[in-house]
C-alpha cells in the first residue's frame, strides 16, 4: 500500500499494489501527470501528489479498483435530513 501527502484538496493518494496487475491505466487516466510509471518496479508510483486535482479519473480507470483518492474536506459535511 502506497500513501502520499498531497496539495489542498486531496489528504493522500493510495494504491494497493497486491492487487494492482500494471495494466497502466491509472497513469494514462491522469491528465496533470501525479501518477507516473516506475519502469524498475513495474507499477505506478503517485510522483507529484501535491498537483491531485481530486478528478477521481485515476480512480474510475483502475479496472481492479486499487487506488483511492482520499478528499481533503476540513469541515463535516452535513448529512440530509
Amino acid at each position: 500500500m502506497s500513501e502520499n501527502t498531497t496539495g489542498p484538496w486531496v489528504k493522500e493518494i493510495r494504491i494497493d499494489f497486491d492487487g494492482c496487475t500494471g495494466c497502466k491505466s491509472c497513469m494514462k487516466a491522469c491528465f496533470v501527470d501525479v501518477i507516473r510509471w516506475d519502469d524498475k518496479n513495474k507499477r505506478p508510483v503517485v510522483a507529484y501528489p501535491e498537483d491531485c486535482v481530486w478528478c477521481l479519473a485515476c480512480e474510475c480507470a483502475c479496472p481492479e479498483q486499487v487506488i483511492e483518492v482520499v478528499p481533503n474536506i476540513p469541515a463535516p459535511l452535513r448529512s440530509s435530513y
